[in-house]
């Protein structure tokens, strides 16, 4: 071989080299972030199947991107993360609004995937991933980026495009809004207390024991997606989602196996017929009692709590 031809294939291999140890260094900045955009995602979409998708996405444009441009590779990924984000969140607005039924987030079991709500657990509750419905997907990702990620308010605004004090205005008017669907929280081990006596009570179709543990204004919500039989429209009040309940608990419970789950930051009840999980089930908890009752039955939305 010449010399000429020994030159060509030493700059060939270097290249190679110089190739290869980029992409390394491209997945080991992506594996460390990684957490952090599926928080995002997940938060932005309520699905857990839609944010690995989204995720994955963002993977191959960070592999096509020219990062030797890039200075700051988190704030990169969070951007193009919350970016594509919100314009899916547009189109699942859409797909919501013609839902079969109310429409829950897919829940993820928290205690399996603890990294999801290691930064901050805010925006994380079924019953706020519900509420958070009613914002726009831009008022969305700047709530979930100030209040779960703690981004500053010109961060917010270079990620969502708009000047610092939209930015600022944005998280207020979600913050107004969510306030307005919802009393201040109790703490964890009262919402565990609550939502085991209300599984054994419904399990009893025990009428007055169901009353006790409501809220006057308590609502039920039921998400079969149009899949598995489920109540279409919110049940509400206390005497009305009694009676609701105590209804169906001869059929509903029998074959039910137990078992509990951290579930989006808060304890869960997975029933189980036959080895399979067919319903989550969870509460939100006021002062006043339980006030919201989350049916999670769609069994497009269970694979990943049924595998664990």
């Amino acid at each position: 071989m010449s010399p000429t031809s020994w030159a060509l294939l030493e700059d060939v291999s270097t290249m190679a080299e110089t190739v290869g140890g980029d992409l390394d260094r491209a997945t080991a900045v992506f594996a460390e972030v990684r957490p952090r955009l599926f928080g995002i995602a997940y938060r932005m979409l309520g699905s857990a199947a839609d944010a690995e998708d989204l995720v994955q996405e963002v993977w191959l444009r960070w592999q096509a991107a020219d990062r030797s441009a890039v200075r700051d590779p988190l704030a990169y990924l969070a951007t193009a993360t919350t970016r594509l984000a919100i314009n899916a969140g547009r189109t699942a607005r859409a797909r919501h609004e013609v839902y079969a039924g109310p429409w829950l987030p897919e829940p993820v079991d928290t205690s399996a995937d603890p990294q999801l709500g290691a930064e901050r657990d805010a925006a994380l509750q079924v019953a706020v991933l519900f509420l958070l419905e009613k914002l726009t997907p831009t008022q969305r990702a700047a709530y979930v980026l100030r209040e779960a990620f703690g981004y500053s308010y010109a961060e917010i605004a270079e990620i969502v495009q708009a000047t610092e004090t939209s930015a600022r205005q944005l998280v207020s008017r979600a913050r107004r809004q969510l306030a307005d669907g919802r009393r201040a929280p109790v703490t964890g081990s009262e919402q565990r207390r609550l939502l085991t006596a209300f599984v054994a009570a419904a399990r009893q179709g025990d009428l007055a024991a169901l009353e006790e543990l409501f809220a006057a204004d308590v609502v039920s919500y039921s998400d079969g997606g149009g899949v598995v039989r489920a109540s279409r429209i919110p049940v509400a009040g206390a005497a009305t989602v009694a009676k609701y309940v105590r209804a169906f608990a001869g059929h509903f419970w029998t074959g039910v196996e137990i078992s509990w789950a951290t579930v989006n930051g808060e304890s869960a009840a997975l029933l189980s017929r036959d080895g399979r999980v067919f319903t989550v089930l969870t509460v939100a908890v006021t002062a006043d009692g339980i006030d919201r009752i989350f049916w999670m039955m769609n069994p497009d939305k269970l694979a990943a709590v049924g595998r664990t």
